[in-house]
Parts: C-alpha cells; structure tokens; sequence
C-alpha cells in the first residue's frame, strides 16, 4: 500500500523561499536540492527541510557564493559534517574574491567618471567616450 505524501507544490516551495519557479528544478537538476517525494499522481511534495534549503541557497547566491562553493556549504551545514574552520575557508576565499572585483569596479569607475566628464553631450563628431572604447581595441 502506497502510503499519502503531504507536502507543498513546488510553485509553493519558491514563494516560500523567494526564488523562481524554474530556479527550483535547475538546483534539482544539479543536485543542489535533493528529489522530493512524489504524490500519487506524480507531483513533487516538498517537505520544510526543502523550504530551509532552498532559502540558504538563495541566501547564498544573493552574497554571491559560487555554485560549488554552495554544494560544499550544504555539506558543512549538515549536523554531523559542521566544521567552522573549513566553512571559514570557503567564506575568506569569497572575501578575497569579492574585494578583487570591488577594487577592479573601483578601476572602472574612474576611468567612466572621468571620460563622461569630458563629454559636452553636445551633438558634435568629438566623443571622448567613443574615443576611449576605441582606444582599447
């Protein structure tokens, strides 16, 4: 006898966790979320555990972890795998990461103020902003 599955719709699973429908399959599809049980009928029931996982995910991306560097978190996040130290790793090497793309958009933005800044906006043939970019072909 197949016993009742009780679970949330997996539209209800990314309301839940503020995330898009398709997002939800694609972490299914690459295993960052483990399969669901299944109603009679074949729909996916998803259970609170799957709530509390897709939103560390979200959680995660939004401070901009890779996919990889997720799939190790969800293994350090498990009770019986908890290591501080490694999960400091991982967030250190994000750090670095992250300051190295802030320094370079830093770069970035100097170079834009200070081109916009000599553009007159005017309608004439001399663009320091088109100069610039095809300078750096």
């Amino acid at each position: 006898m197949v016993t009742a599955v009780i679970g949330i719709r997996i539209g209800q699973l990314a309301q839940a966790a503020g995330i898009n429908l398709e997002t939800v399959r694609y972490y299914e599809r690459i295993g960052l979320m483990p399969a669901p049980h299944r109603t009679r009928a074949g729909h996916r029931a998803y259970d609170p555990i799957h709530v509390r996982r897709l939103s560390f995910i979200r959680h995660a991306r939004e401070l901009g972890f890779s996919i990889d560097a997720i799939r190790a978190l969800l293994v350090l996040s498990e009770p019986t795998q908890r290591s501080c130290a490694e999960v400091r790793d991982i967030a250190s090497s994000h750090l670095v990461e992250v300051r190295t793309k802030l320094a370079h958009l830093s770069r970035l933005e100097g170079i834009l103020f200070e081109t916009v800044s000599r553009c007159s906006g005017e309608p004439t043939p001399v663009c320091p902003v088109l100069d610039m970019l095809d300078a750096k072909l």
